[in-house]
């Protein structure tokens, strides 16, 4: 039973519906084909049979040679004929009728199908429009004709729907650009008051140690500001794609990050193989910037990282492992949520905003790929970008 219903719940809905169509047809046709054979059975029986033999055995005895013969005899003799007579049409009848109920039956099946194509083409036209739907494409609509029925009340609460999405995206957008320039601009100019109070000949010590701090205050709110910039920005759909070379993405990825940080060298160890994946360059760059800031920044003494990229059938995948610290695996996906630390630390904020893999898993989705992080067993991260060809 639990194969059957596994079975039917893989079939599509235009086959449920033409299988049901079907064997609804053939159930009614099975039970008007059994009483039409009862009726006709018992039709025969009164109306024929119990006719026929009655006159037989109520007529009078027919005289041959002088010699009369049994009646009861010629009476029973003539009803099992006609019985057996009436049997015969009955098979007959049904054999004829079981042929007749399954061509007319097949044709139902072909008739089933047809209707529920029909009835189901402006569902497809739904799906379709919502599968070729993106942020760039919410101009779209179904704008489906034909009277109210629920197909067409569907398709206008789907309308309706894309309407408030595409004002909601459209917000999102100018808030971003808005926050980009008012949030910045503060930041810039509290970094370059302080960067001239620091060259200022007459300032003391004591200020110019407190001008320090807050440089590095400022920093980290530009930084922190930066990284969720990027998030809300690589979170939506890509509005331009070109063929790029990964290899050379990561080389320039590389150039941009420190191998020793806090005077702790780190080895970084590449095997790229030719690979082109179609996206935006400068997310990609991004991306592979944070990847490896994260395997550099979360090491240890004389550690390791190892940069692979590949190509294949699925797509390109560019793999990021390095040495560091044990991390239970019940904890690497919670590293991709934003302000996510190791050990579920929310605050501390002194190595980064905990946004890093965050924007790298925003980054991979809005091309249309993928990423996964493994814990090595002797400590450190596998993480693993899959993109599209």
């Amino acid at each position: 039973m639990t194969r059957v219903l596994s079975l039917w719940s893989r079939l599509g809905l235009r086959m449920r519906l033409t299988l049901l169509y079907g064997g609804l047809f053939f159930l009614a046709g099975s039970v008007l084909l059994w009483f039409t054979h009862l009726l006709t059975a018992r039709a025969l029986n009164q109306r024929f049979v119990v006719a026929v033999a009655s006159k037989v055995t109520g007529a009078p005895d027919a005289v041959f040679g002088g010699r009369l013969p049994d009646s009861d005899m010629l009476a029973q003799r003539v009803r099992t004929n006609v019985e057996q007579g009436a049997a015969d049409v009955l098979s007959d009848v049904l054999r004829s009728s079981v042929v007749v109920m399954v061509l007319v039956g097949a044709v139902a099946v072909v008739l089933g199908y047809l209707v529920a194509d029909r009835a189901l083409r402006p569902l497809d036209r739904v799906t379709e429009t919502a599968q070729r739907l993106s942020e760039s494409t919410l101009h779209e609509r179904i704008a489906l004709r034909g009277p109210q029925d629920e197909v067409k009340r569907l398709a206008d609460t789907f309308d309706a729907m894309l309407d408030r999405l595409h004002r909601v995206f459209d917000a999102q957008r100018r808030f971003i650009a808005n926050a980009s320039h008012e949030l910045r601009t503060p930041l810039a100019v509290n970094r370059t008051v302080l960067e001239v109070s620091l060259e200022e000949p007459a300032a003391s010590e004591d200020l110019k140690a407190l001008a320090r701090a807050l440089l590095g205050t400022n920093a980290r709110y530009e930084r922190l500001i930066e990284g969720l910039l990027m998030l809300a920005q690589s979170e939506q759909e890509l509005t331009a794609r070109k063929p790029v070379d990964v290899r050379q993405v990561v080389r320039m990825a590389m150039e941009q990050i420190d191998l020793q940080p806090r005077r702790r060298k780190v080895v970084v160890h590449e095997d790229l193989c030719p690979a082109v994946a179609h996206g935006d360059p400068l997310f990609l760059e991004r991306c592979l910037v944070n990847l490896l800031e994260n395997a550099i920044k979360y090491n240890v003494r004389d550690g390791e990282v190892w940069v692979r990229v590949r190509e294949d059938e699925a797509g390109v995948s560019v793999t990021v492992e390095n040495t560091g610290p044990l991390v239970p695996p019940y904890e690497v996906d919670d590293l991709f949520e934003p302000f996510r630390r190791l050990g579920g630390d929310r605050v501390r904020s002194a190595r980064g905003a905990g946004l890093g893999l965050s924007i790298v898993r925003a980054i991979a989705v809005a091309h249309g790929g993928g990423v996964e992080a493994l814990a090595r067993p002797e400590g450190g991260l596998v993480v693993t970008v899959r993109l599209p060809r």
